[in-house]
C-alpha cells in the first residue's frame, strides 16, 4: 500500500522538486510552440530503474544533437531521477512499477514569437516525472497480440532529422494512429518510409521472424530503442539469430511471427497486419522465449506482473463503482 503521509507526486522541473499540481510549462515554452523538445522513458522493476544509463546516453546523445546545454551532467540528472523515483514509489502499491519520464525544450521565449523569435538565447527547460504503469492496457494483448496497420502517412525521413534522436515532435505518429483506427479502433499504426520500407511505430521498434531469424528494419529509418537492444542481446544468449535489413509489407504479411519491443511492456506479440493475420495469428514461439528469458533478466514475471496489475486495478475501479 502506498505509505501514509505521502499524498502526491514530486516532478523535477527547472532544477527543483515540486509537487505535480505546481508543475507548470509557461505557454510560451519552445516544448508547446514549436514542439522542440527531446525526451526518455525508463520503467522501473521492484521500483528500480532499469537501464537508466542507458537511457541517460541516448537523452545526452539528443540534447548534443539539438544543440540545448542543461548545465547537468549524466550522473547529477539520473541522480535526481533516482532520488525521485524513489520518492514517488511511496505512492504506489509495492506489486507496480513506474515509468519515469524526462524531457527537455529549448527554453521559454521572452514574447510568445513562434520561430519569429528563435534567436533569442534560451535556457532549456528540464523536466523529469513519473506515472503508475497502466498494465491494464497491455495485458489483454498478451493473449490475442496486436493488430497494426500501415497507414498513408510516412515517416518523417532522415533527411529532415536523424531518428536516432527521440523526440517528442510527433505530429505525424498521431496523424497515423488516427488514420489507423479508421480501420480498427484498437490498432496502431506501423510507419512505411518514402521507399515503401518498414519503420516502426510510434511507441515501439517492429521486429518479424522469418525462418526462425529475427529481422529488424534498418536503422536509415528507426530508432535504436533500448529495448531493441535487449532483444538483440537476449537473442544472442538464446542462440536466435539477429539480422537488419530493409522489408516490405510483404515481408510482415509472409513472416512467421512479429513482435514489437518498447519500454512499458518489453514486447507485445503482433498478430495481424492490416486485417491479415501474421502466422498462424496468435503470439509465437519466439516471442514467448523471449519474453520468458527477459523476465529472468530482471528476476519478474513480466507477463504475470501485466496480467495480476490489469486485474487488480479492474476489481479495485469495480469496487468503488
Amino acid at each position: 500500500m502506498p505509505q501514509p503521509g505521502v499524498t502526491e507526486p514530486l516532478v523535477y522541473l527547472r532544477g527543483q522538486l515540486v509537487p505535480a499540481s505546481q508543475a507548470h510549462l509557461a505557454i510560451f515554452d519552445a516544448g508547446i510552440v514549436l514542439g522542440a523538445t527531446v525526451t526518455e522513458m525508463t520503467r522501473t522493476f521492484r521500483l528500480v530503474p532499469y537501464r537508466l544509463d542507458d537511457h541517460m546516453d541516448r537523452l545526452f546523445r539528443s540534447l548534443k544533437y539539438t544543440r540545448m546545454d542543461i548545465g547537468m551532467t549524466k550522473a547529477e540528472l539520473a541522480s535526481v531521477s533516482r532520488e525521485l523515483v524513489a520518492n514517488n514509489a511511496k505512492l504506489v502499491d509495492p506489486e507496480d512499477e513506474l515509468g519515469l519520464i524526462h524531457f527537455v525544450t529549448a527554453g521559454e521565449f521572452p514574447v510568445y514569437a513562434g520561430s519569429a523569435g528563435r534567436s533569442a538565447r534560451l535556457t532549456p527547460t528540464v523536466c523529469a516525472h513519473t506515472f503508475p504503469m497502466p498494465f491494464e492496457l497491455w495485458a489483454p494483448k498478451l493473449d490475442t497480440g496486436a493488430h497494426l496497420v500501415t497507414p498513408s502517412i510516412r515517416h518523417v525521413p532522415p533527411q529532415c532529422y536523424d531518428p536516432k534522436m527521440k523526440y517528442r515532435s510527433r505530429m505525424h505518429y498521431y496523424l497515423a494512429d488516427k488514420e489507423a483506427q479508421l480501420v480498427d479502433p484498437d490498432a496502431s499504426a506501423l510507419l512505411l518510409d518514402l521507399a515503401g520500407n518498414v519503420t516502426e511505430t510510434g511507441g515501439a521498434n517492429f521486429l518479424i521472424v522469418e525462418q526462425g531469424t529475427i529481422v529488424s528494419p534498418s536503422l536509415t529509418n528507426t530508432l535504436p530503442g533500448i529495448s531493441r537492444q535487449t532483444v538483440m542481446e537476449l537473442a544472442a544468449k538464446l542462440g536466435i539469430p539477429f539480422v537488419v535489413k530493409d522489408f516490405q509489407v510483404h515481408n510482415v504479411i509472409n513472416a512467421d511471427e512479429a513482435f514489437t519491443a518498447t519500454t512499458p511492456y518489453c514486447l507485445m506479440p503482433v498478430t495481424k497486419i492490416n486485417g491479415l493475420p501474421i502466422g498462424d495469428g496468435r503470439p509465437g514461439p519466439i516471442w514467448k522465449k523471449l519474453i520468458a528469458a527477459w523476465s529472468e533478466l530482471v528476476g519478474i514475471d513480466i507477463e504475470g506482473q501485466m496480467r495480476a496489475s490489469a486485474k487488480r486495478r479492474t476489481e479495485k475501479a469495480a469496487a468503488t463503482n
